[in-house]
């Protein structure tokens, strides 16, 4: 899929110094082959490759602050790369530049298990700094599906399947160590619970998407391993009654861990993938975290809940086994509805809406896409009114693109008019950037350009994302 958003022309050739520069601090971790190029020219988006001039693999933060040093010095863009696993087109280098691979910063700088803390350098995955803690009895909870690196999940604000409970990276970042447009280091926050001192520098780079400065270490709060944890599985005849029991749990202050939607679509494309047996209605996932006595007192009134909505098959996944699959079907949720059309590519767009209104919107998006004869499935954190919408299209006919960049267009639409939001999780990147107008208004893009302009006078830092320059 082509992208409208930068024209190529401002792409410009490397200054010939530069590349000497940094091969004098990075060695053979300098790159410049296409395969490499490639690699990191492209991401889980619809968009087509954008490659940047030149890979660096960076393994300290002094390392970073080098290569950025050197391409402030050159006026040439920096992009940061964790994961690579962005749905928005995050790590695109539409003006070319240096791209700087974080993956090498994978170590675990310090666990503080009496203060519930943890710092990584920003190449952690998530999963590697849950196996690094796995025997002090506590668990690091945000889980956006794909391994993603902290330092990338802290970048984009991520969240995922437990976000109801445990809250997103926003409310769980306690400090960061950032590398700045001109290769200063400062750190933000402490290991203090709370502080009232100065600017919360913290949130301003939670989020920022890289073009703020690179994040290369991340201090994250840490959970105690809950004693018992159960999952729950249910079907419902309509997506209406799925969401109208998860609005009620919410509101009755039932405590759940993670709660996930899939429409009958979605259903249907794990059983596929996954050799399941589910049956091809709206399906409700649930987990539920606690004591023995909580979690059963919990999920029985979910039951309850459910059963007033027209439930059917509530099953109990126990065994860790068991609720392995379920979340495993869940996560490849993506993958499968891949393959239902193969060779073809998925718009994947998300909102967030106030959980009251989350029914109306969900089924106006899902008959918007029936109306339009599109292959999809809707599929949501719905406990926290997030859902997202996964559009198979044939990314060389405009006629398909065109009618998926219109129900997403509607959709966000729909969302800001019921006071939510263009993206709950996946954040701007390029897809989304005129849609942060509409949800913010021209003051406040001003001020955001204001912080832009200031933190990044070149405009050097991941260009082109989240707002024009």
């Amino acid at each position: 899929m082509n992208h409208p958003a930068q024209p190529g022309s401002l792409k410009k050739p490397l200054p010939e110094m530069l590349l000497p520069a940094l091969e004098s601090v990075f060695g053979d971790r300098l790159s410049t082959t296409q395969a490499m190029r490639e690699h990191h020219g492209s991401d889980e988006s619809s968009y087509d490759p954008m490659l940047p001039d030149a890979v660096v693999f960076a393994q300290s933060t002094d390392e970073v602050a080098a290569a950025v040093k050197l391409c402030n010095e050159y006026d040439v863009p920096v992009i940061p790369y964790g994961a690579g696993t962005s749905l928005e087109g995050h790590v695109l280098a539409l003006q070319g530049g240096v791209t700087i691979d974080l993956s090498q910063m994978n170590n675990v700088v310090a666990i503080h298990a009496e203060d519930l803390t943890a710092t990584v350098q920003a190449g952690v995955t998530r999963k590697q700094l849950n196996q690094e803690i796995k025997d002090t009895g506590l668990f690091f909870p945000i889980d956006p599906g794909a391994d993603a690196s902290l330092g990338g999940m802290a970048a984009t604000r991520a969240s995922g399947t437990n976000a109801v409970r445990y809250g997103t990276m926003r409310e769980n970042v306690l400090a960061l160590t950032v590398v700045t447009s001109d290769g200063r280091t400062i750190r933000t926050g402490t290991r203090a619970k709370k502080s009232s001192a100065g600017y919360d520098l913290t949130r301003v780079f939670v989020g920022s998407e890289g073009t703020l400065g690179v994040i290369t270490e991340v201090t994250v709060k840490l959970y105690p391993q809950p004693e018992a944890i159960s999952a729950a599985v249910c079907s419902f005849p309509s997506a209406s009654d799925a969401v109208n029991a998860v609005i009620q749990t919410i509101q009755m202050g039932v405590p759940i861990a993670r709660v996930e939607f899939l429409d009958e679509n979605g259903v249907k494309a794990i059983n596929a993938h996954d050799k399941l047996g589910l049956p091809e209605k709206p399906l409700l996932l649930f987990e539920f975290h606690g004591s023995e006595h909580g979690v059963k007192e919990q999920a029985e009134l979910v039951q309850d809940i459910a059963a007033e909505h027209n439930a059917t098959g509530f099953e109990w996944a126990t065994h860790p086994e068991d609720r392995s699959r379920l979340w495993a079907a869940r996560h490849n949720a993506y993958f499968a509805l891949l393959q239902m059309r193969p060779g073809y590519r998925s718009i994947t767009t998300d909102c967030c809406v106030p959980i009251s209104q989350l029914a109306e919107c969900i089924l106006e998006t899902k008959a918007d896409c029936e109306k339009n004869g599109m292959i999809y499935s809707i599929i949501g954190h719905v406990g926290d009114g997030n859902f997202h919408v996964l559009m198979m299209i044939d990314p060389h006919d405009p006629a398909e693109v065109g009618k998926a960049e219109g129900i997403n267009n509607r959709m966000v639409a729909r969302a800001i008019a019921m006071d939510g939001t263009c993206t709950g999780e996946h954040g701007v990147g390029l897809h989304k950037m005129d849609f942060l107008i509409q949800e913010h208004g021209e003051d406040a893009i001003g001020t955001m350009r204001a912080i832009k302009h200031a933190l990044d006078p070149k405009n050097i830092m991941n260009p082109g994302k989240i707002i024009r320059w």
